[in-house]
């Protein structure tokens, strides 16, 4: 007989996953997630796109739903999908202008629906920047388009990449390498980092985050001899991180953070450009790597990865990377849960 100590977790709202591009493998790693939900456990979410778009990758059952509270209902049968727009003839592994306009309204429907509290967490499938530039997106990529949504500026959505073995946060993210140094300031590292304990807290149930922050130059400078980044920026923003009671340590010399021992000394890295993050999480979890950003009101997460268009249509797309954003949307959302209604564990 069950305990009455014991009691089930509060229903989570269901996920809103847009499906991306419809030419590229949205849709068919949405619905392999699908496929996937009894033996992976996944929680109830829908789909949010061109129905045609799963259609032309995939037999599987399709539910059409109107709202949200339609989905956990059918979610055990079928596939649960609020139909957006019309993408036109999808043709998977080439993208179109109507199929870049139906992504961006799907995107558009499932941040609102997440912000009402009718989803419980938004899942962005990719999709392809070239073409939605082509249909008015004026944001560099979803994170800052979910950021301005929910009334959050872009330096405080903070985008960290996270795998089974490793969590890690670019400072700089989508610039040029040589706008690197010059674009890194104390108060930018003080950021990203104060947003990142924080998120470390809120949606992983961390009480007291350990964070380690890599050096920019090789050797982290070997103190000035190949450059002053480390002693002009990264130290000083630092000092005043560990003032204010953060446990964090740095600048590291970055080719030696990411090795197994090293890894088992912090609960995230933060990196100063893209690629220095993007390459050890991508190494080591390429299959599984999420994209979830801190610093949101709501719980959103992505595949680590993009539309690949070169083998969309093929059967060939891994949904590691889908099923496992969607497991730690599920654990963000929890873990808010808790967050709010009392303190983080050790």
């Amino acid at each position: 007989m069950r305990s009455s100590n014991i009691t089930e977790p509060a229903p989570l709202a269901p996920f809103a996953v847009p499906l991306g591009d419809p030419a590229g493998i949205g849709p068919e790693i949405v619905a392999k997630a699908w496929v996937m939900r009894e033996a992976r456990s996944l929680p109830p979410f829908f789909a949010v796109g061109d129905m045609a778009s799963l259609r032309a990758v995939w037999l599987g059952p399709i539910a059409p739903i109107r709202s949200p509270e339609e989905a956990p209902a059918l979610f055990g049968k079928a596939l649960p999908c609020l139909h957006i727009g019309q993408a036109g003839d999808i043709v998977p592994g080439s993208p179109s202008i109507d199929g870049a306009r139906t992504a961006f309204e799907a995107l558009e429907t499932a941040v609102g629906l997440t912000r009402s509290g009718s989803s419980g967490a938004i899942v962005t499938a990719p999709v392809g920047k070239e073409q939605l530039y082509g249909v008015g997106f004026t944001h560099p990529g979803q994170t800052e388009f979910i950021a301005e949504r929910c009334g959050v500026a872009p330096h405080n959505a903070v985008m960290m990449l996270a795998g089974p073995s490793l969590k890690v946060v670019p400072i700089t993210i989508h610039i040029a390498l040589a706008d690197v140094p010059t674009a890194l300031t104390i108060d930018l590292i003080r950021a990203r980092a104060t947003i990142t304990a924080k998120g470390l807290q809120r949606n992983f149930g961390i009480a007291r985050p350990r964070l380690a922050v890599a050096g920019l130059n090789p050797h982290a400078g070997e103190n000035g001899a190949l450059g002053r980044e480390e002693i002009d920026v990264i130290r000083p923003a630092i000092a005043i991180l560990r003032d204010e009671g953060l446990d964090i340590v740095g600048p590291l010399a970055a080719d030696g953070m990411f090795h197994a021992r090293a890894r088992e000394t912090y609960d995230a890295a933060l990196c100063m450009y893209h690629d220095q993050a993007l390459i050890p999480i991508k190494t080591l979890n390429f299959d599984e790597g999420v994209n979830i950003t801190l610093g949101l009101p709501i719980v959103r997460t992505s595949p680590d990865h993009g539309t690949a268009f070169g083998i969309a249509g093929t059967d060939s797309a891994n949904p590691g990377a889908m099923i496992a954003a969607i497991r730690m949307a599920e654990a963000a959302a929890r873990g808010r849960m808790a967050h709010a209604h009392g303190p983080t564990h050790e």
